[in-house]
């Protein structure tokens, strides 16, 4: 049977009655107490981070934010597997990604895509290949609906469409020698955005080549007419509009981490 609104009042009475009040003194305790850990823990927070501007600079950040990139990095590397796969989506879920960056951009209408090329280099240096936008088409495609993540904190289901880079990569088998690479470096074609990028990351089987978004071809703002695209790492790791892939055992520059960001930028 429902409370009437009266057994209701004297029952919420009751229990104000016996909730355990503070005299006074107790409460004026209480709130020195509060103050004085408050003010300690301000102290010792603005204390902490005065020391952490002290330490020597790193890639654009003191050396002990960098140590703990790299310590982030050293524990996680070792827990990747190639089998296991980012959550996937149903496509009627996806919807077009929204355009956040446009460094190696900047001339994006004056793009011949028929005049691409994609300029792979070897271990050494020297060219190993070069495709026009059709030879990558030519590669068995695949499609992926996954999660894109920004490392500002917001995400984005998207369906790519592409070729994985573990089947484009066995085009240059032959090429890395036996003991392969384990960089690889990509570049904008006129070279004002960077990554490098650890080879187990670029061999998962969901990380590709795509020249399609929702179905359609890539437009310039989101890299025609080919990007990386990955769920295991950050978006600031998934370069548009590739211009030079260079598998290396040496690891290149990376736009992002000279700028204090995470090198690892891993998911």
């Amino acid at each position: 049977m429902a409370e009437t609104d009266t057994e209701r009042a004297e029952r919420f009475a009751r229990e104000a009655a016996a909730t355990p009040t503070l005299t006074e003194a107790e409460y004026r305790v209480r709130s020195r107490r509060s103050v004085l850990f408050g003010g300690a823990a301000a102290l010792a927070g603005v204390a902490g981070w005065r020391w952490i501007q002290t330490r020597p600079e790193d890639n654009n950040i003191p050396s002990v934010l960098r140590d703990a990139h790299e310590f982030n990095e050293a524990l996680w590397t070792p827990l990747h597997r190639d089998d296991h796969l980012a959550p996937t989506f149903d496509r009627s879920e996806s919807s077009i990604l929204r355009v956040n960056g446009r460094h190696g951009l900047r001339n994006e209408e004056e793009i011949d895509i028929d005049a691409w090329r994609l300029d792979v280099r070897g271990p050494d240096g020297d060219q190993i290949g070069e495709y026009s936008l059709a030879d990558i088409q030519a590669l068995p495609k695949v499609e992926w609906t996954v999660e894109h993540k920004c490392i500002e904190g917001w995400s984005h289901v998207v369906t790519w469409g592409g070729v994985t880079f573990s089947d484009f990569a066995e085009l240059h088998r032959a090429d890395l020698g036996d003991g392969g690479t384990t960089y690889v470096n990509l570049d904008t074609p006129d070279g004002e955005y960077f990554v490098s990028v650890d080879w187990a990351s670029m061999m998962h089987p969901q990380t590709m080549l795509a020249w399609e978004l929702e179905g359609e071809p890539l437009d310039f703002p989101h890299g025609a007419p080919l990007r990386l695209a990955t769920p295991v790492k950050y978006g600031i790791k998934q370069i548009k509009r590739i211009g030079t892939i260079e598998f290396s055992n040496q690891r290149g520059p990376d736009f992002w981490e000279s700028r204090g960001y995470d090198w690892y930028a891993h998911l």
